[in-house]
């Protein structure tokens, strides 16, 4: 246990950001099922909508440093390359 008040403090940070951060990763992970889904049943339109929320979204986490900056540049890549296949 910690001794110092301020040490409880950093605990209770580091509750409040472990709990933003899975949250904001959850997020991610449904708005990549839902443009997935949406690019295997071939509608484009929707995905492209879907597509565009879901890189701001991920360059916020990216920002944040919820993800890491290669890493969300990498699924980005991804998710742009597969839209571009099924066209």
């Amino acid at each position: 246990m910690p001794i110092k008040r301020s040490a409880y403090k950093e605990i209770r940070k580091a509750k409040k950001r472990h709990t933003r951060n899975i949250s904001a990763k959850t997020e991610l992970k449904t708005l990549k099922k839902a443009f997935e889904k949406l690019v295997s049943s071939k509608k484009l339109e929707e995905a492209k909508t879907v597509l565009k929320s879901l890189v701001s979204k991920i360059d916020r986490a990216a920002s944040k440093g919820v993800i890491k900056g290669n890493a969300a540049s990498r699924s980005i890549s991804r998710l742009m390359k597969k839209l571009s296949k099924v066209k």
